[in-house]
């Protein structure tokens, strides 16, 4: 009797998870308590799985073998409670997919940066010619990829949620960009469970395996101290010289080394850079050396670099009328991407911030709203943590619970020469599907001014 496999969401992960499932002779079976997307439930049919949607019924999930679990759902679910009960192993989409690729595995985590990194570390590799994937928390499901697809190597994209529910899987190229408190309601509100998730990405690496972190995070040198990493370690700073393999930054160029005794550095300037800020040399950095660290040629490297194109929703452009700057950073969602986003302005700044608040501590926003921003629109249902905040720093703070509204707003107080950035620090569900609906709507906005 074949093996019974049940999935748990039916979203990218799920899907992908039941179309491999399904490709290795499983019997499948996917459970979700909400309505499927007609996009979803169409391959699901097409590939003769069976589904339930606006349900869980627990006779038919408590009797699999093994179960797929959308990195969405939290562990505390009672459903999963009474699964993890019955000692049936609970596992993410990239536990089960890594099972049949022999592919390279290149996983990039991080509180912020992840996903431009992700991209800009793909791009390089594609134009480098590399037979190449890219999945995790963007694009395609890993585990579609590898039922239908034949990629040498994959970038894949990894939250924490994804991360907990991965134990035999090996990164063979793991990159930490950093660590900031985010997402503390699914970690009992403990920042040590939440560092300790995003250290799951050197699980069962080897010397032969490569670690890639940001030396200046100072949360992930204390951990490592503690819990030294088996992998070859790939450190990259802003801060201070690396010897060895790693990447720095002195005078505005940055030196990347990677067998320094066998090859010359990449040296560039950060004004060649097509991502700018401070915190996009340090997403610059650990693209590039996870690309040296597979033979990317330094040229490639560094023409990948001058033409990317940033994705949107993440300090995106988006016109400028009469003079004022319209910048839809959406994807911000913590405290900590907009602490970069405020930080990289050059302008005096209305700031459109708020939404769900996640546990957010605004105190490290401070000093930047003192020295960049001269007015606040509140973008939220409840805007009481961030006026208590700020009300003492900005004069003027406004309230909409629309992006029309907060963009008309914005436009009034806003004058030539001004930057209106939509950063909200929190999540979107108060008022929007995700952050992507959230920035969609500022830019309509933004149009119809």
């Amino acid at each position: 009797m074949s093996k019974r496999i049940v999935i748990l969401g039916s979203g990218e992960s799920g899907v992908g998870s039941a179309i491999l499932a399904k490709q290795k002779g499983f019997d499948v079976f996917v459970s979700d308590k909400n309505l499927i997307k007609e996009k979803y439930k169409i391959q699901l049919i097409e590939e003769n799985i069976l589904f339930e949607e606006g349900i869980h019924t627990e006779e038919k999930i408590l009797n699999a073998d093994e179960v797929i679990k959308s990195p969405g759902i939290p562990d505390k679910a009672e459903l999963v409670q009474k699964i993890l009960a019955k000692n049936i192993s609970v596992i993410s989409e990239i536990e089960f997919a890594s099972r049949y690729t022999s592919a390279k595995k290149i996983c990039i985590t991080g509180s912020n940066g992840k996903t431009t990194t992700t991209l800009l570390t793909y791009h390089i590799l594609k134009k480098a010619g590399y037979n190449v994937g890219l999945g995790g928390n963007i694009g395609k499901s890993f585990a579609y990829q590898v039922a239908k697809e034949n990629f040498d190597y994959y970038v894949l994209e990894l939250s924490s949620f994804q991360l907990d529910g991965m134990y035999n899987f090996t990164a063979d190229i793991a990159v930490l960009l950093n660590i900031t408190p985010d997402h503390l309601d699914r970690y009992d509100y403990k920042f040590e469970n939440y560092i300790a998730s995003k250290f799951r990405i050197t699980n069962n690496q080897s010397k032969k395996d490569a670690f890639v972190y940001c030396a200046d995070d100072l949360t992930i040198q204390s951990y490592m101290q503690k819990h030294p990493i088996a992998a070859h370690l790939v450190p990259f700073s802003i801060k201070q010289p690396i010897d060895g393999d790693g990447a720095f930054l002195t005078n505005n160029q940055i030196t990347l080394n990677y067998k320094p005794n066998q090859n010359q550095p990449l040296i560039m300037t950060i004004e060649q850079l097509a991502l700018q800020g401070k915190h996009n040399v340090y997403n610059s950095m650990a693209a590039s050396l996870v690309s040296r660290i597979v033979d990317v040629r330094k040229e490639i490297i560094r023409e990948s670099l001058q033409d990317f194109q940033n994705i949107e929703h993440r300090l995106e452009f988006v016109a400028t009328i009469n003079g004022i700057e319209f910048i839809n950073d959406s994807k911000a969602t913590n405290v900590n991407s907009t602490w970069y986003a405020l930080e990289s302005m050059q302008k005096p700044v209305v700031w459109i911030c708020g939404g769900q608040d996640k546990g957010n501590n605004y105190d490290e926003l401070t000093e930047l709203v003192k020295a960049n921003v001269k007015a606040i629109i509140c973008l939220g249902k409840d805007n009481k943590k961030i006026i208590k905040a700020f009300k003492d720093i900005v004069d003027v703070i406004v309230e909409t619970d629309n992006a029309s509204d907060a963009v008309a707003a914005s436009y009034k107080i806003g004058t030539k020469g001004d930057v209106v950035l939509l950063s909200p620090a929190c999540a979107s569900f108060d008022l929007y599907q995700n952050y992507e609906e959230r920035g969609m709507q500022f830019k309509a906005a933004v149009r119809s001014l």
